[in-house]
C-alpha cells in the first residue's frame, strides 16, 4: 500500500515537547543503553568526550530516524489509538518541518560522529538510519508480515555502533549481541501485537496476527525465541565473556523462553484476558537491559 498525503487537523505552531516526542523517546532509552553497553564492553579505552559524543550521535541517529518514521507514517498514526495523539495526527505540527527535523538530525548525528570518532561507526550509523527509515518504514512495513523481522536489524545496530567507536573494528562478540537484538524483536513486538491487533488492522498494518491469525504468531513468536536464546548465551562458551553474563543470561533467557512457551501454547483469544502475552511483552524489555547490563558488569567485575 503506498502512502496517502496526510492532512490531518490543521497544525497550530509545533512546542519544544512536539519535537521531543518525534524522537521516540521510549524506544530511544533502549537504543542509547545498548549502544552505550557496546562501548563501554568493548576492549579499548576510548576518552570520555569521544565516548559522550558516540553516544550522543547514537541518540540523534536514531531520534532522526523516529521523526522521519513518523514523517511518512502520518496517517496510519492517525488511525491508531496509540499513536493519534502523536505531533503529526493531532496537528500540532506540518509534515514538512518533520521532514527536515529528521534529515538534518539524521545529516549531523553522521556527520560528527564520523570527522569527531571514526569512519566505521559512523557508516553503520548511517546503514542503520536508512535501514530504519527506507527498508523497514518505507518498503517492508505496509507490505509484509515479516516487516518487524527484517526491520528488527535497524535495533540491533546500536551495540556494533558503541564497539566501532570505541575500537575502530566490529568482532564476534557485538555480532552475536547485534543477533540477538534481531532476534529478540519478532517475540517482543508479536506479543504486543496480539493483544492490541486491531489497531493495526485498523491502520491497514499487515501485521502477522492480522494477516496469519493468533496461532501463527503464537509459533512463530516461540520459533524465533529458541535461536534468540542460544545467541544471548553463546559469548559465554565461546570464551567471549565470563561467568557474570554467561550465569545471568542463561537464567534470564531461560526465564524468557518459559514466557514464550507461555504465550506460544495458549489459546486465549480475547485480548483483554491476554496475560501471557502482556507478561512476555513486559519482561521483553526488561530482559534487553538486563543483558546488556550484565554484559558491563562483566567486563568491570570480572
Amino acid at each position: 500500500m503506498a502512502s496517502q498525503p496526510f492532512s490531518g487537523t490543521q497544525t497550530t505552531t509545533a512546542e519544544w515537547r512536539d519535537f521531543v516526542a518525534l524522537l521516540k523517546p521510549r524506544v530511544l532509552t533502549l537504543v542509547v543503553f545498548t549502544g552505550l553497553c557496546g562501548l563501554l564492553a568493548a576492549p579499548a579505552h576510548i576518552n570520555p568526550v569521544l565516548g559522550f559524543t558516540a553516544v550522543l550521535c547514537i541518540a540523534l541517529g536514531a531520534g532522526a530516524a523516529g521523526a522521519l518514521n513518523q514523517w511518512y507514517e502520518a496517517d496510519i498514526d492517525a488511525v491508531m489509538k496509540r499513536t493519534a495523539d502523536r505531533p503529526l495526527p493531532a496537528g500540532r505540527m506540518d509534515r514538512q518541518t518533520a521532514l527536515h527535523f529528521g534529515v538534518g538530525l539524521a545529516a549531523f548525528s553522521v556527520l560528527l560522529m564520523g570527522l569527531a570518532v571514526n569512519v566505521l561507526s559512523a557508516a553503520i550509523l548511517a546503514v542503520s538510519i536508512l535501514f530504519y527509515v527506507v527498508v523497514y518504514t518505507i518498503w517492508l512495513k505496509r507490505r509484509t508480515p515479516q516487516n518487524i523481522v527484517i526491520g528488527g536489524a535497524a535495533g540491533a545496530f546500536p551495540v556494533m555502533i558503541g564497539w566501532a567507536a570505541a575500537t575502530g573494528r566490529v568482532e564476534m562478540l557485538p555480532v552475536l549481541m547485534f543477533a540477538t537484538v534481531f532476534l529478540w524483536t519478532p517475540p517482543h513486538f508479536w506479543s504486543l501485537a496480539l493483544f492490541i491487533n486491531s489497531d493495526y488492522a485498523r491502520a491497514g498494518v499487515p501485521m502477522l496476527p492480522a494477516v496469519a491469525g493468533q496461532r501463527v504468531t503464537r509459533i512463530q513468536q516461540l520459533l524465533y525465541t529458541l535461536p534468540m536464546v542460544a545467541s544471548a548465551v553463546a559469548p559465554w562458551p565461546l570464551g567471549l565473556t565470563g561467568a557474570i553474563y554467561g550465569v545471568g543470561t542463561a537464567i534470564l533467557s531461560g526465564i524468557f523462553l518459559l514466557l514464550s512457551i507461555r504465550v506460544g501454547f495458549s489459546r486465549v483469544s480475547d485480548p483483554a484476558a491476554m496475560k501471557a502475552e502482556r507478561h512476555l511483552f513486559a519482561f521483553s524489555i526488561a530482559y534487553l537491559f538486563a543483558i546488556f547490563g550484565l554484559l558491563v558488569a562483566d567486563k568491570v567485575f570480572a
